[in-house]
């Protein structure tokens, strides 16, 4: 990560504060006008606009965002869950001087609001009480239109992860369409992508200069719409970068080695149009092609990806876009983007440059109230108790798996905060947090084992291209020392009135491996009887689409955690998450899932169905039928798709073959798959030949409804785990650990 202050960002702290610092720093940041006169203040600059409830911790984006603010000496106000029926709850604290900040949260408000399958959530887990309904669907959208209703005149901002991951036209799964670019719709100034303090901090300051808004489009790391292309830029076709044909691979910029299998990218001409969907244009493929070699100055390259109304119609070209936009996500290289919507431009500056770990200490250690806002009295917020006792080291993640938003929002680059700034929060939370018995639930963040991990090389890391480190194999140049991450682990347990750091966050396991030590000192000293991590299927099929390892890295992991628990005298047990449904898989890789999970004795509460979210790389394979991870053409690999409702049913039933309420369907699927032979009551058979009576009124393949409590006892009657893993059952898959994302 400290390779990259060798660009020159203008760090976080070096600016001169506003002069409303002269206030001084609020106990908690203001959301009414009372709040505001006790601070002494008449207006604020910036008020930020958020559909969580307000937490002031690091952990939540509003908190983060505003105290940043607060430290450049503007006085910030925060309007958490308005009323949205109306502009009133949008005047609650006058109009801010500066601008309007709005975000959805720290979750997508579709992810939030809508389960896999479409069907609206009881429960809103950053919400007092849980309480569902407290905020619109893309919240984004509709708190824009608000706050121009409330005042037409003060520039908007977004940002956030559900407007990170809209920055272009993307496929949209609740309401199965392409949409346009969020910046279109929403009407805002400018959007801020992925984690923006250093592109916010720049902003937020030539505002205040007298800077309009709209001439402000040098920051990297935003969004902005024009109407033409400025002079001296030298604009590359997206498609000549990445032709549909063969090309000659030392002029290929978008050259990507991926392992063992890689054919070769060619295409026959003549089998173009086979395999298109009705309606779809193919993309022109032009024989003997000579790539334009790329000029040395990229800071003057814009590539044009295909436009909003191209995509619309073509799923190949939006699998094609897709695939340019990840290809263009490393700060070390990446050139500017531009997509045509109508007769405007939305263009995006490159990613921001990561923050350094001085850098990462002066945005943690602000002086955060660590709890909620005193409005919520004694209400419970279950976002908040998970994370209350939990400390984000690092941020980012090196992985690029296809069905997570990480990368694609924090970037590949690993940005960690130092050790005595970690330690420093570590004794925050024993001395300020009530309720700490003197458990730390994590130390960890979008991963748990990628603390201070980097490429080797600086030229390499910059001009890499890969969209991960660890896929297909761990990288020969990624640093895989987990030396700083074990001294952290010991000093923090050391500390005076700590019992035991415990982590939570989701360990990269084949990255784990490289170092029996790391692996020794987590297993013997930072598990609380489970361990959660996430092999995600058993099958290549569709672990290749996932960009995960195969299984031989968990059986390699596996072996060393019952090797280390046994060493240490504890009883201790894996626990592994996997998802349905994803693109590149068949019924018969969920039934080989199914076999795996029996053979080992897994028997899992709870299921994850894969969730198209914008821009994801396998949201493109779902959309398109497509793979982007090589080069999409109308010929190219197609990838199946599990879409209709009662496949993805299916697929999540295999997963959970020992519930009796998925009996019915999983005999009915096993006699068209001609693998009767594993109905019955052996061991190596999947499902018994018969339905206990006790639950039958459960749901069968005529539609009719199952009787809850008749399920319950069914359920308890289908067999027994150990007690820590029986224990964990209504912890499995919980609300993520709150990230920080804006």
């Amino acid at each position: 990560m400290e390779h990259y202050t060798s660009m020159l960002a203008k760090p976080i702290q070096s600016y001169r504060p506003y002069w409303a610092k002269r206030f001084g720093v609020a106990t908690i940041l203001p959301t009414s006008r009372e709040e505001m006169d006790a601070l002494g203040w008449d207006s604020c600059d910036i008020i930020l606009v958020t559909g969580d409830a307000y937490i002031d911790h690091p952990s939540f984006g509003m908190a983060l965002v505003g105290r940043l603010l607060e430290a450049q000496g503007f006085r910030v106000g925060i309007i958490a869950q308005p009323e949205w029926q109306d502009a009133s709850a949008f005047k609650a604290l006058g109009a801010p001087n500066l601008y309007f900040g709005i975000t959805a949260g720290n979750m997508d408000s579709m992810v939030n609001r809508y389960t896999a399958d479409r069907k609206i959530r009881s429960d809103d887990a950053y919400t007092p009480d849980a309480a569902a309904n407290k905020r619109p669907d893309r919240a984004v959208l509709v708190y824009s239109q608000r706050c121009r209703e409330a005042y037409p005149k003060v520039p908007l901002v977004i940002g956030s992860i559900e407007a990170s991951l809209r920055r272009i036209a993307h496929y949209d799964y609740w309401s199965d369409k392409v949409r346009r670019s969020i910046l279109v719709d929403s009407k805002a100034d400018i959007l801020l992508y992925g984690n923006a303090e250093r592109a916010l901090v720049e902003l937020s300051h030539r505002i205040a200069k007298g800077e309009p808004v709209s001439e402000i489009q040098d920051i990297r790391g935003t969004a902005f719409m024009r109407k033409s292309l400025p002079e001296g830029w030298d604009e590359i076709e997206s498609t000549k970068l990445d032709r549909p044909g063969k090309v000659d691979a030392p002029i290929d910029p978008y050259e990507m080695k991926m392992g063992k299998g890689d054919a070769s990218c060619a295409t026959d001409e003549g089998k173009a149009n086979a395999d298109l969907p009705e309606g779809t244009k193919p993309i022109a493929i032009v024989p003997s092609l000579r790539v334009k070699k790329l000029k040395a100055d990229r800071s003057k390259q814009v590539v044009r990806l295909p436009a909003y109304e191209d995509v619309l119609q073509d799923p190949v070209l939006y699998a094609h876009a897709s695939r340019v936009l990840h290809l263009e996500a490393n700060p070390g290289n990446a050139r500017a983007l531009v997509q045509k919507h109508g007769d405007r431009e939305v263009w995006l500056n490159p990613p921001p440059i990561p923050l350094t770990t001085k850098e990462m200490d002066f945005v943690y250690d602000l002086p955060y109230a660590r709890k909620p806002h005193p409005i919520y009295k004694n209400a419970k917020i279950p976002a908040w108790e998970m994370i209350r006792f939990s400390v984000n080291i690092m941020r980012g993640c090196f992985g690029g798996c296809t069905f997570c938003s990480i990368t694609e929002h924090e970037g590949r680059i690993i940005q960690s905060r130092s050790e005595e700034s970690i330690l420093k929060e570590v004794e925050e939370i024993r001395d300020k947090v009530e309720g700490f018995t003197g458990v730390i639930s994590d130390l960890g963040g979008p991963t748990a084992n990628m603390y201070r991990i980097a490429c080797k090389s600086e030229t390499i890391e910059k001009a890499c291209r890969k969209l991960s480190c660890v896929y297909p194999d761990v990288c020969e140049n990624l640093n895989t020392d987990h030396s700083a991450l074990i001294q952290l682990y010991r000093k923090a347990r050391n500390l005076k009135g700590i019992k035991k750091i415990l982590i939570g966050s989701g360990l990269r396991y084949d990255l784990a491996v490289k170092s029996p030590e790391y692996v020794k000192e987590l297993v013997q000293h930072h598990v609380g009887g489970y361990l959660k991590i996430a092999p995600e299927h058993s099958e290549e099929n569709v672990l290749s689409k996932m960009m995960k390892p195969g299984m031989g890295a968990y059986d390699e992991f596996k072996a060393m955690f019952e090797k280390f628990s046994a060493e240490a005298g504890k009883k201790q047990y894996l626990i592994p998450y996997f998802i349905a449904a994803h693109p590149g898989t068949t019924d018969e890789d969920m039934l080989n899932l199914a076999l795996w999970l029996k053979r080992y004795n897994f028997r899992l509460d709870q299921v994850q169905n894969f969730t198209p979210t914008p821009m994801a790389m396998a949201t493109a394979m779902y959309h398109s039928g497509k793979n982007p991870l090589r080069k999409v053409t109308a010929s190219s690999e197609g990838v199946a798709v599990p879409k209709a409702g009662g496949v993805r049913k299916l697929h999540k039933a295999f997963i959970r073959y020992h519930d009796p309420a998925n009996w019915p369907i999983l005999r009915e699927a096993l006699k068209k798959m001609g693998r009767a032979d594993l109905i019955g009551p052996g061991k190596r058979q999947l499902v018994p030949a018969f339905q206990p009576a006790v639950i039958g009124a459960i749901r069968q393949s005529d539609g009719s409804s199952f009787q809850p409590k008749a399920k319950q006892s069914a359920r308890r009657s289908a067999g027994r785990m150990p007690k820590a893993f029986n224990d964990m059952k209504n912890a499995a898959r919980p609300a993520r650990k709150s990230k920080t994302s804006y």
